[in-house]
């Protein structure tokens, strides 16, 4: 079964995200926990079930489709509920699901399933902040049920922005393997692969403090603009 692997991103960077692309808003009622079972509703904007998840790490999963109206009648009496916004990205076969938690509380998440096999050898992204997986309280279940976590701090970056830019303006190809970075479609004249994008002026080298001072999102995507390579 895939391993879901989850990490805390910037939120400057989820912003980002959905500016560029459409996500879908996602309701999910859980109710309380039962030994090696639980069950929760989830309501999308396209359909609504309910989620039988057997075993003690919930290996295996049950759906059945509901009416709008009867999951809307268990979301009502859930324990617990979180709502968030998913938007799926993807390079190559690989989906990103990037996850807005609106509540709770406010929590930015990227989610990537990789097979068991291969769960301590995927590299990953430089706009991916401190992986969570193996804590039950960043779970959209415990979100639910205990509330949101202390979130450990994602650092924003230069590189993180450029690369997240390259991703969303569709120029990756395919994920980065050990000791490369993510392949890109246009290189610009000049750069060669996996090498980092120049460094800004002096005047955009406010990346770190963006989320404190609330620059609005448009200035934010100039900036990311700003760390790419310029073509001659």
């Amino acid at each position: 079964m895939p391993i879901q692997r989850l990490f805390v991103i910037a939120p400057s960077l989820a912003r980002l995200i959905r500016k560029e692309r459409e996500g879908e808003r996602v309701r999910e009622g859980y109710f309380a926990d039962q030994p090696q079972r639980s069950t929760f509703v989830q309501i999308g904007e396209a359909r609504s079930s309910l989620i039988l998840e057997a075993g003690g790490d919930g290996a295996s999963e049950e759906r059945a489709d509901l009416p709008l109206a009867h999951a809307q009648a268990l979301l009502a009496v859930s324990q617990g509920q979180v709502e968030y916004l998913r938007t799926t990205l993807s390079i190559g076969s690989r989906e990103i699901q990037a996850l807005h938690v609106v509540r709770p509380g406010p929590l930015d998440l990227v989610a990537v399933a990789t097979p068991s096999e291969d769960e301590h050898d995927l590299p990953l992204l430089t706009w991916f902040g401190p992986e969570v997986s193996s804590e039950p309280a960043y779970q959209r279940r415990r979100l639910a049920l205990d509330g949101a976590p202390d979130t450990p701090e994602a650092e924003l970056t230069n590189v993180a922005l450029s690369s997240l830019l390259d991703l969303l303006e569709d120029r990756v190809t395919t994920w980065p393997v050990h000791g490369r970075g993510v392949e890109s479609a246009k290189p610009a004249a000049g750069v060669s692969p996996g090498s980092e994008p120049p460094v800004p002026p002096p005047e955009v080298e406010a990346d770190k403090e963006i989320d404190d001072l609330g620059i609005e999102d448009a200035v934010i995507r100039e900036l990311a603009r700003s760390l790419q390579p310029r073509q001659r």
